[in-house]
């Protein structure tokens, strides 16, 4: 074990009082939030950064929101440099200041103890409009980021302590649904201070010194870990490519690779995508990070602390300006947090599975998703909203386990929640007929992928816009360890909207009109199996098509498993035995 002058205690009770005051933030953002999209999801992240700036403290929050906000922080103190002074609150969602998406806003609050600057707390939360032509942001006709809502490069929202009320009534007047972004806003600034005065306590408390001394150990704590973890991985370059579908754009399906070179305890990540489109799945740098140090991660499944030691000998090359992965202005962005993150993410995993196949697991099912707007004539005035229940997939399974159901998208990575129905029918003009598991969307295998979801929703009195974003729609969700379905249709995403008696299934990202009596389902993609399925036990297989996981057809196809009565589930084991054989 290295030598620290740190004593363990103190080191022990300075890291807790540090993540309870991360905790204390995000329970802030639930508690006093206005949107559904941040109190009901949660789609929301904090992160403590000491005066460097370097993350000393990220949260067990949004994997698409951590990642960037490292270099989105250094872009925002780099800007200000000079002009940082106690009482200052920073705001900035600009992809050309290392933001993910411009959905996505984040507030910068430095702390100062005793006239010095000390941390920074920062809060990214995501908002339910952000101006622009479409309704909640994402709008699958752009073709450049102007299209797309309002750019907000780095400002002063608040001056040495005095609310900038002219910068804030711009900002909120050209933003839908106000009373919610206003509250939103709140809810962002209210965490903020929460977490500034915690860590004042802390310093009042044992003092800077050792405040900072215990800090650079956690760090030093959270590279050891992954430098054993990377020294553990045989010297070399080891490459994953994976396929980022075609979801309507009309460029075709994409290749995103990751070369990862392995030397000592250091690891170099290499990113090659293709050029920039006129469409909003281009990446800006600062996104695609969360989409590497995801892919990482995944891989790495490590201890905490999570904190930016984890980072110091990994480097990124995330390949030329003018690229997917490394957009530059005008490229339109807003889906940028799903697709091609998602892709992106896959990359990166398999990559580091080519070094180390018994670390290998499915891939998680990608976002899927709609949002919705319209009128509320319940309190005469417009609503809007990213529905985070109508993106919630199914994890991949691993060499030990099944994935889990309703976890995902693997953007999210299980920090995403859905909230109650009940919730969102009182929060907006709409009747939600179903919100549950799908049969057969689990990815087969040995271990099965974690079911996907359907999300049905009927407006009540007044036509609702209804915008698609995302893909899964054609390529599910990549198994591991020779996993294969069989089925495939009922493993992808889609929408299904039932207008006068008739379904029109839609796999494109689209802005559809729906009027009141008729019904939208989205329904999301499982996570990939693990596995060879024909291997999967039969009474497993029983089990799933009692519970309503995989149908009889399903049991079949994808596992060789022939059911002769769906009531008594019986089961024709020569039949069976001889499909599996066939199989084999």
């Amino acid at each position: 074990m290295a030598q620290t002058n740190v004593d363990p205690i103190t080191l022990s009770v300075v890291r807790g009082v540090l993540e309870t005051t991360q905790r204390e933030m995000t329970m802030t953002l639930e508690k006093t939030a206005r949107s559904s999209v941040f109190n009901l999801a949660h789609d929301y992240s904090t992160a403590l950064f000491n005066h460097t700036p370097e993350m000393i403290l990220q949260g067990q929050d949004i994997p698409i929101h951590l990642g960037s906000l490292i270099p989105a922080m250094k872009a925002v103190n780099g800007f200000f440099e000079g002009e940082i002074h106690e009482g200052d609150l920073f705001l900035h969602n600009d992809p050309e200041y290392a933001g993910s998406h411009i959905i996505d806003t984040c507030m910068y609050y430095p702390v100062f103890y005793k006239g010095e600057l000390v941390f920074w707390a920062v809060c990214k939360g995501h908002l339910t409009d952000i101006g622009g032509p479409v309704p909640a942001g994402y709008n699958p006709d752009a073709k450049e980021i102007f299209a797309e809502g309002l750019r907000i490069p780095p400002i002063k929202i608040w001056d040495k302590g005095v609310p900038r009320h002219d910068i804030l009534n711009m900002l909120l007047t050209n933003m839908r649904a106000r009373r919610d972004q206003e509250g939103d806003f709140n809810a962002l600034i209210g965490a903020c201070q929460v977490g500034a005065r915690a860590l004042i306590a802390l310093l009042d408390k044992y003092g800077k010194e050792v405040v900072q001394d215990c800090i650079e150990e956690l760090l030093k704590m959270a590279n050891r870990h992954m430098n054993s973890l990377i020294a553990q991985v045989p010297d070399g370059s080891y490459t994953g490519t994976a396929i980022l579908e075609d979801a309507g754009h009309g460029f075709g399906d994409f290749e995103i690779t990751a070369n990862v070179t392995i030397t000592g305890e250091s690891c170099h990540i290499e990113i090659s995508s293709p050029p920039q489109i006129p469409y909003f799945i281009n990446s800006y740098e600062g996104n695609s990070y969360s989409g590497v140090y995801l892919g990482l991660m995944m891989f790495a499944q490590l201890p905490p602390p999570y904190n930016e030691g984890l980072y110091r000998n990994v480097t990124v090359n995330m390949g030329p300006k003018g690229t997917l992965c490394n957009a530059k202005s005008p490229a339109p962005h807003m889906n940028c947090t799903t697709t091609p993150m998602e892709t992106l993410t896959d990359a990166v995993r398999l990559a580091f599975e080519q070094a180390a196949p018994d670390k290998v697991s499915a891939s998680w099912g990608h976002a899927n998703g709609c949002n919705i707007a319209g009128w509320d004539t319940r309190h005469d005035e417009e609503y809007v909203t990213m529905v985070l229940a109508s993106i919630i997939s199914g994890a991949g399974a691993t060499h030990s386990q099944d994935g889990w159901h309703a976890c995902g998208p693997e953007c999210c990575f299980g920090a995403l929640t859905s909230g109650d129905i009940e919730m969102l029918e009182h929060s907006y003009p709409i009747i939600i007929h179903q919100y549950g598991l799908m049969e057969d969307s689990g990815g087969a295998g040995r271990f099965r992928g974690g079911s996907g979801t359907c999300w049905e929703v009927e407006p009540l009195d007044s036509p609702m816009t209804l915008i698609t974003f995302g893909e899964g729609r054609r390529i599910p969700a990549m198994g591991a360890g020779g996993a294969k379905s069989v089925m495939v249709d009922k493993k992808v995403g889609r929408l299904e909207l039932t207008r006068n008696g008739a379904t029109e299934i839609i796999t494109d990202n689209v802005i559809e009109t729906i009027q009141p009596g008729q019904r939208a389902a989205n329904k999301n993609p499982g996570g990939g199996g693990f596995g060879n399925a024909f291997e999967r036990e039969i009474a497993s297989v029983v089990e799933d098509v009692r519970n309503g996981l995989v149908s009889v057809d399903g049991a079949r196809l994808d596992y060789g498993v022939i059911i002769t009565d769906r009531a008594t589930l019986s089961i024709d084991e020569a039949a069976t035995r001889a499909a599996r054989a066939a199989a084999a």
